[in-house]
C-alpha cells in the first residue's frame, strides 16, 4: 500500500470512529450541560458530524506517528522467522479472546470508564501479554510441536525429519571458509543455522584494529553472504540468545541442545567440550584428515625439504594438502627436491604425520 493511501485509510478509520462515538456519547454530554437540549443539536446526524470533525482534527496530529509506529513494527517483523510471527499472533489472539470474555460484563454498565475505556485497556494489555508469551517461549513451543509431530508421524516422516536436521555454524568455521566448499558438494544435509551472537562476534572481529583480525572477520562475513546469495542449501539466522551466558562457545552448546542440532566447527578445544556435553559435533578438520591420501611403508614421494626437524638430522617437508613429512638425514638437503621412501605414518589430533628416508641412489 502506498504511503498516501495508508494515510487516507487511517484518517478514514478515525472519522468513522469519531462519528460512531459522537452518536453514542454526545447525547450524554448535551444532557449533562442542559436539562433539555435543543433537538437541532441533540440528534444522530449532528452528533455523528461533530464526532467525525473532532476525530478528523485529532487525526492530523497522530496519524503520522501511527504510521511511523506501523513501519517500525513491519521492519521488526520482517526480520523474524515465520514461527516467531505465528506464535506471537496465536498468543495475541488468545489474549484478546480472554479480554473480550472478561469485558462482556463491563459492556453492560452505564459508565464510560467501565464500558469503553476499561475494556480497551484490558484488550491492549492481554493482547500484548499473549504476544510476549507466544514469542518468549519459542524453544518450549518448538519442543512441544516436535514431540507432537514425533508421536503422530510415520517412520517415513521421521526419516525425512532427520534429513532436515539443524547444523549450527560457529565463528571459526565461517572464518575458515571451507564450509562453503563442503556445502557445495551436497554432503551436508538439513538447514545451516547461524546465531546472531556469532554474527556480532564476526562483526567485532571485522572492525578490529588488528589488520589480520579484520581480514579474518571480513572473510567470515563474505562466506556467510555467499552461502545466502547462492542458496546452496537452506540457511537461517536465529536471534535466539542467552543473556545469562557470556561465552559464545557455551551459547552454541545450549543452542544445539535447544534445537536438537549439531555444531559444525574446526576448533579442537571446542570439539572436546562439545563431546563432553553430549552434543553432536561435526569437525571439518577431522573430515579433511579422513580424506587425505593414505601412504603405506615402501611408497615413494617427491618432496622439498623446507626446514630442519626437531631431532637429530631430520628435515621437514610438506605435501600439497599440508601433511608434514619428516625425512631422516634431510637436514643437509634444505631447499632441495628429493625422492623419499615412506617408513611409517601416524594420525594425530593435529593431522597426519609421515616419516620417510631418502631413497638410496
Amino acid at each position: 500500500m502506498k504511503k498516501i493511501d495508508r494515510f487516507t485509510v487511517i484518517q478514514f478509520i478515525f472519522v468513522i470512529l469519531g462519528a460512531t462515538l459522537g452518536v453514542i456519547y454526545l447525547p450524554v454530554i448535551w444532557h449533562a450541560l442542559w436539562e433539555n437540549p435543543s433537538i437541532l443539536l441533540n440528534n444522530a446526524l449532528v452528533d455523528s458530524i461533530i464526532g467525525a470533525i473532532v476525530f478528523y482534527i485529532l487525526s492530523l496530529f497522530v496519524v503520522k506517528r501511527i504510521m511511523n509506529a506501523i513501519s517500525q513494527i513491519e521492519n521488526q517483523l520482517s526480520q523474524k522467522n515465520p514461527f516467531y510471527i505465528l506464535m506471537g499472533t496465536l498468543g495475541m489472539i488468545i489474549g484478546l479472546i480472554l479480554a473480550t470474555l472478561i469485558s462482556t460484563v463491563l459492556f453492560r454498565t452505564p459508565y464510560l470508564i467501565t464500558n469503553l475505556i476499561l475494556p480497551a485497556l484490558l484488550m491492549i494489555t492481554f493482547g500484548y501479554l499473549g504476544f510476549l508469551l507466544g514469542t518468549n517461549k519459542l524453544n518450549d513451543w518448538r519442543k512441544i510441536f516436535r514431540v507432537s509431530l514425533r508421536k503422530s508421524s510415520s517412520a517415513l516422516n521421521n526419516s525425512a525429519n532427520r534429513s532436515k536436521s539443524v547444523k549450527i555454524l560457529d565463528t571459526n568455521i565461517l572464518i575458515d571458509g571451507r564450509i562453503y566448499e563442503v556445502a557445495k558438494t551436497g554432503f551436508i544435509e538439513g538447514t545451516l543455522l547461524v546465531p546472531k551472537f556469532v554474527l556480532y562476534e564476526l562483526q567485532y572481529i571485522a572492525d578490529s584494529a588488528d589488520s589480520q583480525k579484520r581480514i579474518r572477520g571480513r572473510r567470515g562475513l563474505d562466506i556467510l553472504n555467499k552461502l545466502q546469495t547462492e542458496k546452496i542449501m537452506p540457511i537461517e539466522i536465529t536471534d535466539q540468545d542467552y543473556s545469562n551466558v557470556k561465552e559464545v562457545d557455551s551459547k552454541l552448546i545450549k543452542l544445539a541442545k535447544d534445537f536438537n542440532g549439531s555444531i559444525i566447527t574446526n576448533d579442537y578445544n571446542l570439539n572436546k567440550v562439545i563431546q563432553f556435553q553430549k552434543v553432536n559435533v561435526l569437525n571439518i578438520n577431522e573430515l579433511a584428515n579422513s580424506l587425505k591420501p593414505r601412504f603405506v611403508p615402501g611408497e615413494h614421494l617427491e618432496v622439498m625439504i623446507l626446514k630442519k626437524g626437531t631431532e637429530r638430522s631430520q628435515g621437514v617437508a610438506f605435501l600439497d594438502d599440508g601433511t608434514m613429512v619428516v625425512v631422516e638425514e634431510g637436514k643437509n638437503h634444505l631447499n632441495e627436491r628429493l625422492s623419499v621412501e615412506v617408513t611409517s605414518s601416524i594420525q594425530t589430533d593435529a593431522g597426519k604425520m609421515i616419516f620417510a628416508r631418502i631413497d638410496d641412489k
